[in-house]
């Protein structure tokens, strides 16, 4: 008896693609990145400061000719950040992987959201941070809004 192909109705293909589409949407919420071990930096030594602080150097670029640089300390909140208290309790709201990057391997919508990149480097909650912003897909954009307060808000 030859094989014959299994040809599959349209609710079959409902029944095994649906949960499959799902699953990778719902990868792609404003929780990118801060999941415990989702590539955050190796943690540095502890600053005598406290177990919230930062001291962190933010720099954005819009793509458009303008570079602005700022610096961020938490716990008390200062630097010259325009708004300093703002930018900490987003840091906070976030948590302690509030910086890191987006999963490897996390399914992404494509979408262009602007020419914009932004840099923060410093320390966050005793931690090495070297992260690098862009809106150059789905995840980063929503990476990027969820830490609007310490970033500005992302415009095309």
């Amino acid at each position: 008896m030859a094989d014959r192909p299994v040809r599959l109705g349209w609710g079959t293909w409902k029944l095994l693609c649906v949960p499959a589409v799902l699953a990778v949407l719902a990868g792609c919420g404003d929780d990118v990145g801060t999941r415990p071990g989702s590539g955050s930096p190796p943690a540095a030594p502890s600053s005598p400061a406290g177990r919230g602080d930062a001291a962190l150097t933010i720099v954005v670029d819009d793509g458009k000719g303008a570079v602005t640089r700022w610096t961020l300390t938490c716990d008390p909140a200062g630097g010259d950040h325009p708004d300093p208290a703002e930018a900490c309790r987003v840091l906070r709201r976030k948590g302690p992987n509030a910086l890191s990057p987006v999963p490897e391997g996390r399914f992404c919508t494509q979408v262009f959201g602007g020419p914009a990149v932004a840099t923060v480097t410093g320390t966050w909650r005793g931690r090495a941070v070297n992260s690098h912003f862009d809106l150059r897909n789905g995840c980063e954009i929503a990476r990027w809004k969820a830490l609007t307060g310490l970033l500005p808000a992302a415009t095309a």
